[in-house]
């Protein structure tokens, strides 16, 4: 196993986080983000590799050999900033909410590590700062630009307010879930309020088909299936007394194993349709196809943890989370791990008081360089 401390690099790594920190920038908009990043890898004599993105950025350490990759988003959030830090969002309604910032410095210090070992690498790391996570679109742009060609293995982590400094969360199998959307469009016939009987009221179906969808769970999927849905808007009428002539609802549909969510889009649908025909609507349901879920190779998240125990960190099973990421489209072309890191932080992601301790900054650029070591020798045996 190998070893790097990256405590010398403290002081950097932070100043790195806090300038980004105080920059955010949103997904596809990363432009100074993405100079940032290059000026600190080309400072350090960091190969940048030449990938047609238009934010984001490639670089790699060492040549030859096997491939491995280690990701990073970069992207902010559109929040309102509330932490008071002296280093806070300087853009109104933006703040990076979600600690994109420090898995940014953290990559960085990997590979500012690993720079410093780059003859005794026996292969190349390949770091990959992908924009739009948040918007679920960036991994797919940086798997069509061929950045993932040749890899073999990828690794990734998001921080995690709610382990402490030195924990590790590492498992085999679903770790996130798959985020889908949806978009229920149910059409009546409009009247006045008065005489509902002449038209065909959209809300009362609507009403009706929300609590039958919350039947999917309970009812379709196991106790350990793993589904959530949710409906978290719902617009009809413009007037106190008329009935409108078209309702709309949407949500969220959450699951961690692809054959449960195709059962329960297809139970969704069928509650739909069906639900409001029975009412006499036309009820109709439009998919916002987000990213499938983490799903962790057995072998990696096995490498994962013997690198982060031979570092001296904690490593738990961590309960598996129902929030998105798209690192999973990575996850379904190579094999790999993601792991959550320790980060003492006091509010969850997306919390406009969000923010992450920053001594967990090493950690993750030591465990990140180690494990790029130990995944490259484990691939030339």
């Amino acid at each position: 196993m190998s070893t790097f401390a990256a405590e010398p690099l403290f002081e950097q790594l932070v100043a790195i986080r806090r300038q980004l920190h105080a920059h955010p920038e949103l997904s596809h908009e990363e432009f100074e983000t993405t100079a940032s990043i290059r000026g600190w890898l080309s400072e350090a004599g960091i190969r940048i590799a030449d990938y047609p993105l238009r934010t984001g950025v490639v670089a790699e350490v060492g040549r030859g050999g096997p491939i491995v990759a280690i990701r990073a988003d970069i992207d902010a959030l559109p929040v309102q900033e509330e932490t008071g830090l002296p280093f806070a969002s300087r853009i109104p309604g933006k703040m990076h909410a979600c600690g994109h910032d420090f898995h940014t410095a953290a990559v960085l210090g990997a590979a500012l590590l690993l720079k410093q070992r780059e003859a005794e690498l026996k292969g190349t790391v390949r770091f990959l700062f992908q924009p739009a996570e948040e918007k679920a679109k960036g991994a797919s742009q940086v798997i069509a630009s061929g950045a993932l060609e040749g890899v073999s293995a990828i690794f990734g982590l998001h921080n995690k307010p709610d382990l402490p400094v030195g924990t590790i969360g590492i498992k085999a199998g679903p770790l996130m879930a798959a985020a889908d959307g949806f978009i229920v469009e149910v059409k009546g016939l409009g009247t006045h309020a008065a005489v509902p009987e002449a038209g065909i009221d959209p809300i009362v179906a609507s009403a009706h088909i929300i609590t039958a969808l919350q039947s999917i769970v309970s009812r379709n999927v196991g106790a350990l299936g793993g589904a959530v849905v949710s409906v978290t808007r719902l617009n009809s009428g413009t007037a106190w007394n008329v009935i409108a002539d078209q309702a709309v609802f949407d949500g969220t549909l959450r699951t961690f194993d692809e054959k449960v969510r195709t059962k329960v889009r297809e139970r969704f649908e069928q509650i739909v349709t069906g639900v409001g025909a029975a009412l006499g609507a036309e009820a109709t349901v439009r998919w916002l196809d987000g990213p499938p879920a983490v799903v962790n190779d057995p072998v990696w998240a096995e490498q994962s943890a013997a690198t982060a125990k031979a570092l001296g960190l904690q490593v738990v099973e961590p309960t598996p989370s129902p929030a998105g990421e798209d690192f999973s489209f990575y996850l379904r072309q190579v094999p790999g791990s993601f792991f959550f890191l320790g980060a003492s932080g006091p509010q969850e992601w997306h919390h406009p008081a969000f923010d992450v301790d920053e001594r967990a900054l090493p950690i993750g650029a030591s465990f990140f360089a180690s494990l790029a070591v130990d995944a490259l020798v484990r691939l030339s045996e």
